[in-house]
């Protein structure tokens, strides 16, 4: 798992129209990762539905909003289409990335891991650095706790 105050680990995945996307690129803003187990469940509509009624604040805060999961990028691109959602979606088929930020294995039992996405949350500020984090957290908990660590982040401004 990653430590708040350490620079997030940059990545590289496609988004639900093949165009890659890298954390870095973001430098500068805020940057909301949310992971969801699987596009077009109850529970992922819930999460992605209340980033989507939620992006105007996020953006008012110079943030970004990015679902990552490890559907593949047609069932991402057809969910945004029919969920109107204004963020993109990435791709992480091999779930190399959600396991490197400690969101790949849901708990069962505390002896075995149910392999799929364990639903989260991180919020990066403008210089790349974790600033907040949940791992298994419930759908609408992650966009009030997300925005609520993005709210709190004084955006840096330039005088001169």
């Amino acid at each position: 798992m990653l430590t708040i105050g350490e620079l997030a680990p940059d990545f590289e995945l496609p988004n639900q129209d093949g165009k890659n996307v890298r954390l870095s690129d973001f430098r500068g803003k805020k940057v909301v990762l949310f992971a969801f187990p699987h596009a077009n469940t109850m529970g992922c509509n819930n999460q992605a539905c209340g980033f989507r009624d939620e992006f105007e604040e996020f953006r008012t805060h110079n943030a970004v909003v990015l679902g990552i999961s490890c559907d593949p990028q047609a069932v991402l691109q057809e969910w945004k289409a029919n969920k109107n959602l204004p963020y993109d979606l990435l791709s992480d088929t091999t779930h190399e990335v959600v396991q490197a930020w400690g969101a790949w294995g849901i708990p069962m039992f505390g002896i075995i891991k149910v392999p799929m996405i364990n639903r989260s949350y991180w919020v990066i500020d403008e210089d790349g650095v974790l600033i907040d984090q949940q791992i298994n957290v419930l759908p609408g908990t992650s966009v009030k706790k997300a925005l609520e660590a993005v709210e709190r982040v004084i955006t840096p401004t330039t005088t001169g």
